[in-house]
């Protein structure tokens, strides 16, 4: 039985599952681990290039766009292993990268402490991205996704959320935030088995928030590994229009309806455990 079990969910990026496929093969030693990829309103192509290129990868296909969680949830219930490892297709292992993470996990006392545990994430021109936070406010969705951001009244609540009192880039040993970016995320099956998986109400985004807050509320940390490096194309397909993008970005669209989900399942206070 497989250690670890690494679930990708892919939404028409065949090629960048391919690239993260590869990077698994190259870059993982010491962990006995399965694949799961779960293809959302699957045409062919990435079960295709499975059969031809990964033969050893489950493949679940649906029909639709399932939205992220819903996806992910379904790669969880095929998994075998004691510990399940969320990527997405846009993610590039480095050498050691997950090793280095479940043996953290695997550490005498932690495995019962840890709901959630992320990597360093790196963009592809070398630079720090960051993927730590506190729990938004409404104020600090707002500040992210308008120029008030820039404005320098609203600094010191901004760098809050972000986490700028901590410096994430240069940490040399792992720290506890309140919630991480979903594009490599780390947890245990005791842990999934009493939080539960992720809240299917969220089609695509917050559900990575949502699932922090849950671990917190019963009792587990969430943990940035510094020493853990991946590689991530975030925003490469994205489109940016600045004052208007809530007008003509329908990706903002679905962020700011699924924040507004956020805060009326959990409140609009920011409670942070950090």
């Amino acid at each position: 039985m497989p250690t670890l079990s690494i679930i990708i969910v892919n939404y028409k990026t065949p090629a960048l599952l391919k690239n993260c496929l590869a990077s698994l093969v190259r870059t993982i030693h010491a962990t006995p681990y399965e694949v799961i990829v779960v293809d959302s309103e699957s045409d062919g192509e990435a079960p295709r290039m499975l059969a031809e290129e990964f033969a050893d990868v489950h493949c679940i296909a649906f029909r639709k766009n399932t939205g992220y969680a819903k996806a992910v949830n379904a790669g969880i219930a095929r998994a075998q292993g004691g510990y399940f490892l969320i990527l997405n297709t846009d993610i590039v292992a480095t050498e050691h990268a997950i090793d280095t993470m479940v043996a953290y996990m695997e550490a005498e006392g932690k495995r019962e402490r840890i709901g959630i545990l992320g990597p360093k994430l790196y963009g592809f021109e070398n630079t720090y991205q960051r993927s730590a936070f506190r729990f938004p406010s409404p104020l600090a969705i707002i500040l992210r996704r308008t120029p008030l951001g820039r404005l320098k009244m609203f600094r010191d609540r901004l760098d809050a959320f972000l986490l700028k009192d901590r410096d994430l880039e240069n940490a040399l040993v792992p720290l506890c935030v309140d919630w991480l970016m979903g594009a490599a995320l780390l947890v245990s099956q005791e842990a999934v088995a009493r939080v539960g998986t992720m809240d299917e109400s969220f089609f695509m985004y917050f559900e990575d928030v949502d699932w922090a807050r849950r671990f917190w509320e019963n009792g587990y940390t969430v943990i940035y590994h510094p020493l853990a490096r991946m590689y991530h194309y975030h925003g490469k397909t994205s489109h940016h229009y600045g004052v208007f993008d809530v007008l003509f970005n329908p990706m903002t669209r679905v962020h700011i309806r699924s924040a507004l989900h956020y805060f009326l399942k959990h409140g609009m206070c920011a409670k942070s455990y950090v």
